[in-house]
Order: C-alpha cells, then structure tokens, then sequence
C-alpha cells in the first residue's frame, strides 16, 4: 500500500506543479488512493467532516473577516498614519512605515494578504511620489505583508496548533521574535536600498511640531492601535481563546470602520462580507480534503517509513534541519502556506520528535518556511496581488524581493531552525 501512497502523493505534486485549483489538487491524489488502492472513503470522509465542527477552526473565517473590514474601513490608513508620524520625515522612512504598518496589520488580521490589501493601494503611489522606484516600492509592501502569517495571531499557526494538538498560544508566540526580527531587517535593508535612490524629502520638522504631529495622530490611530492590544491581551492575558479574539475583532471592527473612520458604509460591508465568505469557503474545503489525505498517508504508515529512509542516510540533526528547510522551502514554491501546514506538518512531525526538536519549535520553523512561499515564485500569491495592486509588472518586482528575501529573510529561516531559543524563548516565559 505504501506504493499507492507514494503513487497519490505523485499525482497531487504534479496536478499542482500544472495550476489545477488546490482543494482539486487532493481530490486527484484521493481519487487515486480510492480507485487504485481500493482504500474505503465513507468512514475518512465522516471523520474529516467532523474534524471541520472544532470551535478552533472558528477562528479562521472570523480573522479573514476582521481583515477585509480593515482593509475597507480606514483602520489601516490611521495605522499608517501614525507609523509615519515617527519615522516619515527620515529617509527612508516611508519604507520603514511598510514594514511596522504590516506588522501592526497583522497583529490583528492574522492573514498575509491584508497588508498588501490595506497598504498597497495607499502606500505605493506615496513612495512612487517620493521617489521611490515603483517595483521596489511593490516588492517592499508586498515581503513585509508576509509578516501578518508571523505577527501572531497567524491563521497558519492556528492550523498547525490543530493538526498538530499543540498549544495555539504556544505556536503564536514561537512565530512572534522572528517576525519582528524579519520587520527590522527588512527596515534596515531598506534604509541601506534608499540610499541610492532620488529621495523627496519633508522638511525635518522641529521638536514642538513633531510632538504636536505625533499627538494628533496618535490620537486619530488609538480606535485601530486598541485592536491589536485588546486581542493579544486578551489571548496572552488568559482572558479570552484565539477564537474567541477573533470575534473580538470583528465585532469590534465593525462600529469603528461605519462610525469612527467612515471608511465602512452598507454597500462596502456586504462586499467584505462576500470577499471573506468565498476566501473561506476555498480554505475550507481545501482543509478537508488535505486533511483527509494526510490521515490516510498516516494510516498507510508514510511517516514512519519516511523516518525510517532519512535516518538511513544520516543521524546529523543540523543536516536534518538543513534538509527540511530546504524541502519547505521548495513545497512553499508550489503550493500556499495553509496547504503546506496541513500536508507536511502531520508528515514531519515524528521525525522531528525523533531528532529532539519540540513541536512548538517546529511550529516556528514551519511558520517562517511556509510565509516565505507566498513571496517565491512560481506560487508567491502575495507578490503576484502586489504586482497587480502596484500595477507593474511581476517580473519587474521578483528582483528586489528576492533581494529583500535573500538579505532579510532567509538569515532569520536559518537562525529560528538552528538556535531554538528564537522560538522557544517566550513560550518558555509564558510557562508553556
């Protein structure tokens, strides 16, 4: 039977090396496992549909919601404004404000795509305006976005604290340090990259204006800055579960886009309302099938056998990790971030108990592998909507992401994997 496992697992990888639609990816791999393997559907079907009623996964659509609000409504414009109010002035500043601005965005939507979504449209005219090349600006926008499936709350990590039966809180908190680490590279690259660009400057403004200046959009973004406060206060303070945050934020959303920032009007709200349905929709029915698919590779006895054939080669747990990035470096290429949780996760997590790396470790690993996907071509689903929300062409934009990834990222992939206090730090201080 390993031979039909091995037979399906084929089949998926070239269905989606050919672009068939994902949730389709897995109905193919099962196909074969059921017609050819003769492997009994009924029972692993029940089971995946009931796996779909956990409250946990209630999460989900409720942050996917909460981030299509913000996008709309003005939430992330007051965000940005009051990033800017500290750091606009200095140059590069703008590209700093990106960074901390997606940051911030994804402390509160849990998504990769909102940040791009919410700053694209406002930021990269402004920086295009100031001198900044438009494809950079793009580039720039659409890596840091990638910071909303690090800055917890992380739809991914919910997966993975799911499939995995590890503590959700625990997963945020790994994904947390290097998160920021990845915004503060990525600011620093940037403030060394805009140094060889013609700049439009403001006039460096004195102590009393930048105070004055501060204060009054301190006081414009406090509404949107009380999100982020209130729904990791709530998750870390004990006070509320990640779903029970992510009703938070929606609710809370709502009144503050129609009658704060009045950015949200009736015809806006059913637009989010239908935006975050059909995205949930697809992230549902894609989570069954692979569900159902990783249970049955489960059952055939892949993981164990895949343990068995990579001891075989070598015991070395740094060439190990080193392998394993690679891998998820390459599955982020094809296929999105919640795809890749829910298929190798489940696959690798024996042999990472087998090598000595704790789970939550190896929910950082996964988390920072798998945000980097939605930014490397062929997949790269977030540069490919910044490309089109910057309106330039993507081969344009690939060359200073990839510097982007190459300086900023890909150090803080190899640091979270060989030292595992960048992971583990905190939920250690939180007594997980």
């Amino acid at each position: 039977m390993i031979e039909i496992a091995l037979l399906a697992i084929g089949v998926l990888v070239l269905t989606l090396t050919l672009g068939v639609p994902l949730p389709w990816c897995f109905g193919a791999a099962l196909m074969v496992m059921y017609f050819v393997g003769d492997v009994t559907m009924k029972g692993m079907v029940l089971w995946g549909f009931q796996q779909l009623g956990n409250p946990t996964l209630l999460a989900i659509p409720l942050f996917v919601f909460a981030g299509t609000i913000m996008a709309q409504s003005g939430i992330a414009s007051a965000l940005l404004r009051f990033v800017n109010a500290f750091v606009g002035h200095i140059r590069g500043g703008l590209g700093v404000v990106a960074a901390v601005s997606c940051a911030i965005i994804g402390a509160i939507s849990g998504s990769g795509l909102t940040g791009i979504a919410a700053i694209g449209p406002l930021l990269i005219p402004e920086m295009e305006k100031r001198g900044y090349p438009r494809a950079y600006a793009t580039a720039l926008i659409a890596n840091s976005s990638i910071l909303g499936l690090l800055i917890p709350p992380s739809v991914t990590m919910i997966l993975y604290g799911w499939v995995t039966d590890t503590s959700i809180v625990a997963c945020f908190l790994a994904t947390l340090i290097p998160g920021l680490i990845i915004m503060a590279n990525f600011s620093v690259v940037n403030l060394i990259m805009s140094r060889r660009f013609k700049l439009t400057l403001d006039a460096r403004p004195t102590v009393p204006e930048l105070t004055r200046q501060v204060g009054r959009n301190t006081v414009f973004a406090l509404p949107a800055l009380l999100m982020p406060i209130m729904i990791l206060g709530g998750i870390y303070g004990g006070i509320m579960t990640p779903t029970e945050a992510a009703a938070l934020a929606v609710i809370y959303a709502i009144p503050v886009g129609f009658l704060i920032y009045r950015g949200l009007d009736w015809n806006g709200f059913l637009s989010c309302a239908s935006e975050a349905s059909t995205a949930v929709g697809a992230i549902m029915l894609m989570i069954l099938f692979s569900m159902i698919f990783g249970q049955m590779l489960v059952f055939e006895g892949v993981p164990q056998n895949l343990v068995g054939v990579i001891f075989g080669i070598t015991e070395n747990k740094i060439v190990l990790l080193i392998a394993i990035n690679i891998l998820l470096f390459l599955v982020g290429m094809v296929v999105n971030d919640a795809t890749a949780i829910l298929l190798i996760a489940p696959l690798l997590l024996p042999l990472m108990n087998a090598i000595g790396v704790d789970p939550i470790h190896f929910a950082a690993i996964m988390g920072v592998n798998t945000a980097m996907g939605g930014v490397t071509p062929p997949y790269a689903s977030i540069l490919y909507m910044g490309a089109r929300i910057g309106k330039v062409k993507v081969t344009k934009v690939i060359p200073p992401a990839m510097v982007l990834i190459v300086t900023g990222y890909l150090p803080v992939v190899f640091l979270t994997s060989l030292w595992p206090d960048v992971a583990l730090f905190l939920p250690r201080l939180f007594g997980y």
